[in-house]
């Protein structure tokens, strides 16, 4: 039978604002370190957005804002963006402890323009972001919305073929492509999978050609477009580690996509 989750941006949120506090004590997170200087992007990430000092970014759905934090302390001049209450709270608390200057808005993320009073050099999002957004056009047009004329986009996703595997990666349970709400029933998180919380959620599926597609339809050229046959996470279940910081499903080696990145400029 159909279901039909209108009301899914209230399931969601309150599944990640119970998240926020098992994340921030989390090792997945390892706070110590961050709050002691750690650089949290990834290397792909970091080559991918260049120089940063100076320039405004835009990070959508960022969380408790590590990310957004770690980009300010290399000069940028930021603003994140999440729809979790107690995710911008905790990001606001680190950017006061940490004496940085970024800024958080909590507000779905369709709604930023209605929230954000300038234009931005560069919109960066990633990892794990767009399966909780049921209209990538929309998305889309939230990117161009924001940015300068030439402005950057850069974007990290986990590849749509690993969210076609159920959770063991035993077969296909999921459409490639975009589909029907997928909701599901859980406890624990990526990040502590023995926390003793109840997470309900409603995602989609997205496929590569949809979101070029949505990109493209916003006078948004790609740049640069990569495939990765491994995680920077290990928040996928039957992993391995097969280098520092890449990891794989041990079943599979290098056989199939994990991530992908795309880097974009707004035409003028």
């Amino acid at each position: 039978m159909k279901m039909n989750f209108e009301n899914y941006l209230q399931i969601n949120k309150q599944t990640w604002n119970n998240k926020v506090a098992v994340h921030v004590t989390s090792d997945f997170y390892d706070q110590e370190n961050f709050i002691n200087g750690k650089i949290t992007l990834p290397q792909t990430d970091l080559e991918a957005l260049g120089e940063v000092s100076g320039k405004r970014i835009l990070h959508l759905q960022c969380h408790f804002g590590q990310d957004s934090l770690s980009l300010a302390r290399l000069g940028a001049k930021v603003t994140g963006i999440d729809f979790s209450e107690e995710a911008i709270a905790k990001a606001k608390e680190l950017n006061e402890k940490l004496d940085l200057d970024a800024e958080f808005i909590c507000c779905d993320v369709y709604e930023t323009l209605q929230h954000i009073t300038e234009k931005y050099d560069i919109v960066y999002t990633s990892y794990g972001t767009i399966g909780w957004l049921p209209d990538i056009d929309k998305w889309a047009s939230i990117i161009a919305g924001a940015l300068k004329p030439k402005g950057k986009l850069v974007f990290f996703e986990f590849h749509p073929v690993i969210w076609m595997y159920d959770t063991d990666f035993n077969e296909v349970s999921y459409n490639y492509f975009k589909s029907d709400p997928i909701y599901e029933e859980e406890t624990g998180t990526y990040a502590n999978p023995l926390a003793e919380i109840e997470n309900k959620t409603v995602t989609w599926n997205h496929s590569l050609s949809e979101v070029f597609q949505a990109l493209i339809k916003q006078n948004i050229t790609i740049k640069n477009f990569k495939e990765f046959d491994y995680s920077h996470y290990n928040c996928l279940t039957l992993t391995e580690e097969v280098e520092p910081g890449k990891f794989r499903i041990q079943k599979f080696g290098n056989k199939i996509p994990m991530m992908y990145g795309i880097v974009g400029e707004l035409k003028l």
